[in-house]
């Protein structure tokens, strides 16, 4: 498993009845995580005076309660590289904040072989989501296309960038459905050293398409494979979906990049959050990381 143990101003501080508490710089979070099947005794003080508390609804959704939590603040994040990132927040519908904490094992994975890769980097980051990859590649050195569906979520990468002094930074923002612009990239004739992915278990398009992972990724990724240059530099996959385990990935990622790229590598785990009070590592998805 990778493990996201380098942040300083977010923690999970303990886990407990389907729930897991959580520190994001100066507050105290309560947010509902499927993985937490286990029970436990609640005694971090923190469980009982939160300043944010999801509660699930029996009906789906759910909503949120407060306690002196502002309607944003920001934290920071010192990466491997020395070049710190700052995150704007705020609680989103449906239990998010805006940034998946988990996901700086890669950022920390990937930042390295950026800025030591000795030439332009040019990366393509779909279902981009408030830009957490996008602020990292671009802090490394790279030129980003960051591209999602929605157009809030890509406002709010934009402010994640400037609020790292990256405004000046060669990034570009779509709001589009992936699939269609990875589409036009082909016909474009345009070109990535690098993509990062991040899809939904499920959604809609603009038009009413339907995604569904399970279905949806093979032959998506096999178009995203096109968009590699001749001299790659690393593709990244990222899953939340239960049912696609690392080897399921790996598998994936073989079978369709080998075509091209036949000495290239993969390799696959789970991502995960050290918990404090119990030293247990909260398991939140899987990545699968791909090398020529």
């Amino acid at each position: 498993m990778w493990i996201a143990d380098g942040w300083k101003e977010y923690e999970v501080l303990d886990t407990a009845g389907g729930e897991k508490l959580e520190r994001w710089g100066d507050y105290t979070l309560i947010r509902p995580d499927p993985q937490v099947i286990w029970e436990g005794p609640k005694t971090v003080r923190s469980w009982h005076s939160p300043n944010g508390h999801y509660h699930r609804s029996n009906a789906g959704g759910g909503s949120w309660s407060f306690n002196g939590l502002p309607e944003t603040w920001s934290i920071s994040y010192e990466t491997a590289i020395g070049k710190r990132l700052s995150f704007r927040l705020k609680p989103f519908h449906f239990k998010h904040t805006g940034l998946f904490p988990e996901q700086a094992v890669n950022w920390d994975w990937f930042m390295p072989l950026i800025r030591e890769a000795g030439r332009e980097i040019r990366v393509l980051n779909l279902f981009a989501y408030t830009g957490g990859a996008t602020t990292a590649a671009a802090a490394a050195g790279a030129s980003v296309v960051h591209v999602d569906a929605a157009k809030n979520m890509v406002q709010w990468a934009k402010e994640n960038t400037a609020a790292s002094g990256l405004s000046e930074a060669p990034v570009r923002y779509f709001v589009d459905d992936c699939v269609k612009l990875v589409e036009r990239e082909i016909r474009r004739g345009n070109r990535y050293e690098a993509i990062i992915l991040d899809p939904p278990s499920y959604g809609r398009g603009p038009g009413g398409e339907t995604w569904k992972l399970e279905t949806s990724l093979h032959p998506f990724l096999t178009r995203v494979a096109e968009l590699l240059s001749d001299e790659p530099l690393f593709l990244l996959l990222n899953s939340y979906t239960t049912g696609l385990q690392p080897a399921t990935l790996t598998y994936l990622l073989q079978d369709i990049l080998r075509k091209r790229f036949p000495h290239g590598q993969v390799d696959a785990q789970e991502i995960g959050l050290p918990v404090r009070e119990s030293g247990l590592i909260l398991p939140c998805g899987a990545s699968a990381r791909w090398r020529p």
